[in-house]
């Protein structure tokens, strides 16, 4: 057997190998005596099958079993001299070549590592900036939001007309061309105005009405309502307005912070004040990462810290990625690809650098958060999972079994990783004002 070895880059090798027939019929021998103490063949007792009956019986299977053995050596020996551990590659080996002849088998097996990364100066490459800012006005309209929607509704002191806020009680009849459509009515209906419950331009027209007042207003369905029936539609309601309810002023004192803060020690109007400024600051926090800085420094990382790709990881990407695009191109389009190699392998490249960044950033995030210690558990992606079901309704055991069985969990346990990380490195880099 003759192995050659070719280190493309440290994260990518390919070995060639010539195997010749006397190897493969040398270890299909072996492999026939061995099968011959578990062998059952009809005629003979189990241990005493002769090996020239188990060559005939197993014919094809021994032949390929002796390959995948030699090709399995060729991997070992390769991996010797290019003095790669097993462990430190990643993916399957691909056979990129395989040709029989009489003779000999001529292969070729692509390999490929885990990029060594250096982030021996990774630190120097995050810029300080200020923590977010938050004033006691900020704190305050937030306070009087939390008290507002602790408010209750009541019925007027003093009549008046119907404001934006209001919880109005109304009867409402809807017709299009004159002909009443089905939903389009309701008695005894309350709506808060502002609320957005009702199409554009309802709630509008209900501001400034009086109670015992009725009213035709006059709205268009949205083009892209759920009804096609109603969809882009002029419409008009007949409104009698029954009740108007105001909210009842909430006093912001002490009495306030103590059923907010019931169980913690501290129920003062003051220490409400420093968890919601802290609420705030953290929001803030949040929307300045997500927005600029995680994006800015992931780019920061892509384009400072080098390293060679396994070629492979790309491929895939670059698969996912046409695939993608699969998705959206019409049967004609998907044709005239097959038909054309060129083209498909033109269209395959206009997604390499995309891949390539992609990959990079994977692999940067993978090592960093080595390096600062970062990990994120099963139980961690299983409550993100529950936790956003809940949000929308759904049962969470049911969605997290569903994610499982897809084969998106991994990407969510990464994206959790990232956040950390980079939450983490940002967090070292923020300074008190």
């Amino acid at each position: 057997m003759k192995i050659k070895v070719n280190r493309i880059n440290s994260a990518n090798a390919e070995i060639e190998a010539e195997i010749s027939k006397e190897t493969i019929n040398s270890k299909l021998e072996k492999i026939a005596k061995e099968l011959t103490k578990t062998a059952s063949v009809q005629g003979f007792r189990k241990g005493k099958v002769p090996v020239a009956v188990v060559k005939k019986q197993y014919g094809e299977r021994l032949i390929q079993d002796a390959e995948s053995e030699a090709l399995r050596d060729v991997l070992n020996k390769g991996l010797d001299e290019l003095e790669v551990a097993m462990s430190a590659l990643i993916g399957e080996p691909n056979i990129s070549k395989f040709n029989k002849s009489d003779d000999k088998i001529e292969a070729t097996v692509k390999v490929a590592m885990r990029p060594q990364i250096n982030l021996e100066s990774y630190i120097e490459m995050v810029e300080e900036f200020d923590k977010p800012v938050i004033t006691d006005k900020e704190v305050g309209e937030r306070i009087e939001k939390i008290a507002d929607s602790q408010a209750k509704f009541v019925d007027l002191k003093r009549k008046r007309a119907a404001k934006d806020g209001d919880s109005v009680t109304i009867d409402f009849e809807g017709s299009i061309d004159g002909e009443l459509f089905e939903g389009g009515a309701a008695k005894e209906f309350a709506l808060v105005l502002g609320s957005g419950q009702f199409i554009p331009g309802f709630e509008d027209q209900i501001i400034g009405m009086k109670i015992g007042e009725e009213k035709v207003v006059k709205v268009t369905f949205p083009e892209n309502y759920g009804s096609d029936k109603l969809a882009g539609k002029d419409a008009e309601f007949k409104v009698t307005l029954h009740n108007i309810q105001e909210k009842e002023k909430v006093e912001i004192d002490d009495a306030f912070a103590e059923k907010l803060l019931a169980g913690q020690d501290d129920k003062s109007l003051e220490n409400l004040k420093a968890q919601v400024k802290a609420q705030l600051e953290n929001e803030a926090i949040g929307k300045l990462y997500n927005d600029e800085l995680k994006p800015a420094l992931l780019e920061t990382f892509v384009a400072n810290i080098n390293f060679d790709l396994p070629q492979f990881v790309v491929d895939q990407e670059i698969d996912v990625a046409l695939n993608k695009k699969a998705g959206t191109m019409s049967e004609d389009e998907i044709k005239e690809l097959r038909e054309d190699a060129a083209k498909l392998e033109a269209l395959r490249e206009s997604f390499r650098e995309e891949a390539e960044r992609s990959v990079k950033a994977t692999f940067i995030i993978d090592a960093l958060a080595t390096a600062e210690n970062i990990k994120v558990d099963e139980n961690e992606v299983m409550q993100i999972v529950y936790y956003e079901a809940m949000q929308m309704g759904q049962d969470p055991k049911e969605a997290y079994d569903k994610y499982k069985e897809a084969g998106y969990l991994p990407a969510i346990q990464m994206s959790m990783v990232e956040d950390k990380v980079l939450s983490q490195i940002l967090n070292s880099k923020m300074k008190e004002v």
